[in-house]
């Protein structure tokens, strides 16, 4: 039975399930965030996956990497499997901004998380459940933002 390791459900909001992985937002209003857990009992690795999971895993990192900038109009998507502080294997999708506070430097330790406020979190994941379609569904199918600006917002 699959377990999500406690500082990750500490750290996130479940935005979606899909056939392999969890898909959690990270709780840092900082940067767009997405973090993907594939659903599988004591794995840390990604060589420990099967090899159908494994490419499952590549699919729905390309996945969400494409909807989320999509949907931000990042300037750059950061994919990184890290594990040295959660050992439970997991994927972090980052939507990157040329004047976000880390750039071009990585987001992790530059400053302490700024968590969404208590009337934002529902709305932000309200709005990602909306836009992160499940896999298999294009890019092309999230709908545009309509003030005019081109770009989607998670704040």
């Amino acid at each position: 039975m699959f377990t999500l390791d406690d500082r990750l459900a500490a750290d996130t909001v479940e935005i979606a399930r899909w056939p392999l992985c969890r898909v959690l937002l990270m709780n840092d209003r900082t940067y767009p965030w997405l973090i993907l857990v594939p659903q599988r009992e004591g794995i840390a690795e990604v060589y420990e996956l099967s090899r159908e999971d494994r490419q499952r895993l590549v699919e729905e990192t390309a996945q969400a990497a494409e909807l989320l900038q999509a949907f931000t109009k990042a300037d750059k998507m950061n994919v990184a499997a890290l594990g040295n502080m959660v050992r439970q294997l997991h994927v972090h999708v980052i939507a990157r901004f040329a004047d976000d506070p880390a750039w071009p430097k990585p987001v992790w330790g530059l400053q302490p998380a700024e968590p969404y406020g208590e009337a934002e979190l529902p709305h932000v994941v309200a709005t990602l459940r909306e836009a992160i379609m499940p896999p298999g569904v294009t890019a092309a199918a999230v709908t545009e933002d309509t003030s005019g600006s081109g770009s989607r917002t998670l704040h």
